[in-house]
């Protein structure tokens, strides 16, 4: 549900209310506030726009932040942005969706990799590199439709300010024998809240998802991951695992749904936390949902501190406590940057390894990178 009303300030732009974004399929006990968030978000008038829309195809899927999330995206995104991976062929270059987070950018991209084709999709969102940029709220809309034995990975590196808010919403469907791989880094800023949903609707579809995370001072990270088993013997595995420090808010909700007639089906889910701050707050809710006998679905979440036998361990070797947790939280920023398969991903890490690390360390991961050069950003309309 989406209230829309106009700010106080005359002159500042209308603001819209969404309620119950990124919903899991099952909910919680409400006292608990782990089913879902509200956002307040920007409004902007498009009239008078000329917008291209998605083909009909994409607006059937389910996303992971929801409708209210979906319905605001593509009234704010300036254009829709469609691209075509012919059957049979390998995509080199990857389809990136580039977001300037200073800027307030909204994407709106829907992919098709046809039959038998391979393809890369990166999402990268950078903030923070104009002082002037204030409090924006900027985000992504990505869905994307893998035809009968499609390979596609999706790579996502979310890093915005501390003041500034974004929304990343995927939506996946799967044929049969298609493989996806995902792979996300959120890396912290004011406010981030993603959220993935993932049909596998042909046999032995599989999706391998990870998910790696880190928040500190005061924010807020919300995610949402929902993969719907419908084919037979297909497969899921959802791995996350972060770091919270100081006073950050997280808040998890991960289901496998195990729909009738998805015999043979297998999803295992499981997350790690590293509580680094005493005045986190984390909420994990890991689900599992069966209305199938002959399945299989696991999940569990681990959450604990730092062992003491390995604080004392590094400090015996001259490093101080602070920086042997450090070490915990350099290691995701290493992943994120050593994964960016191109120039804006591999910009949107390092720079909240500066941020977050200062820049020496930041470049000593960077210097082992070797990103692939980046494309051009692609305006709209269809690209094959």
């Amino acid at each position: 549900m989406a209230d829309e009303k106009n700010t106080a300030a005359a002159g500042d732009a209308a603001t819209v209310t969404l309620e119950r974004v990124n919903t899991a399929p099952a909910q919680t006990w409400n006292r608990l506030r782990a089913n879902d968030i509200t956002l307040t978000v920007p409004s902007l008038s498009r009239k008078g726009d000329v917008y291209f829309a998605l083909p009909q195809l994409f607006g059937k899927m389910e996303c992971g932040m929801g409708e209210a999330v979906t319905g605001w995206a593509t009234s704010q995104a300036a254009d829709a942005r469609y691209v075509e991976v012919q059957r049979n062929t390998v995509r080199e270059e990857p389809i990136v969706v580039d977001i300037d987070a200073d800027a307030g950018n909204v994407a709106d991209t829907g992919v098709m990799v046809r039959e038998g084709a391979c393809a890369t999709i990166v999402v990268a969102v950078h903030g923070g590199e104009k002082a002037s940029a204030g409090a924006t709220t900027s985000g992504s809309l990505l869905r994307v439709v893998a035809e009968a034995r499609a390979n596609v990975t999706i790579i996502e590196v979310l890093g915005v300010a501390a003041e500034q808010q974004h929304l990343e919403s995927v939506g996946i469907t799967a044929d049969e024998d298609a493989h996806i791989e995902v792979r996300q880094y959120a890396l912290g800023g004011g406010t981030v809240a993603m959220g993935l949903a993932a049909e596998l609707a042909g046999a032995r579809s599989r999706i391998d998802l990870t998910c790696r995370y880190f928040a500190h001072d005061k924010n807020v990270l919300d995610i949402n991951h929902v993969v719907r088993m419908r084919g037979r013997n297909t497969r899921a595995e959802v791995s996350e695992s972060g770091a919270l420090d100081g006073a950050a808010r997280k808040s998890l909700r991960a289901t496998i749904d195990l729909v009738h007639g998805a015999r043979g089906a297998k999803g295992n889910e499981a997350e790690s936390v590293l509580v680094l701050g005493d005045d986190v707050v984390n909420k994990t809710v890991p689900t599992i949902l069966c209305d199938e006998d002959d399945v299989a679905g696991n999940h569990g979440a681990t959450i604990g501190s730092v062992s003491p036998e390995q604080i004392d361990y590094l400090m015996d070797r001259g490093l101080s406590r602070h920086e042997a947790e450090q070490l915990f939280v350099r290691a995701i920023f290493e992943d994120a940057i050593m994964h960016a398969p191109e120039a804006a991903s591999h910009k949107a890490a390092v720079l909240r390894a500066e941020e977050v690390l200062g820049a020496d360390v930041a470049h000593d991961f960077d210097e082992g990178a070797e990103p692939a050069k980046g494309t051009v950003p692609f305006a709209g309309g269809e690209e094959e």
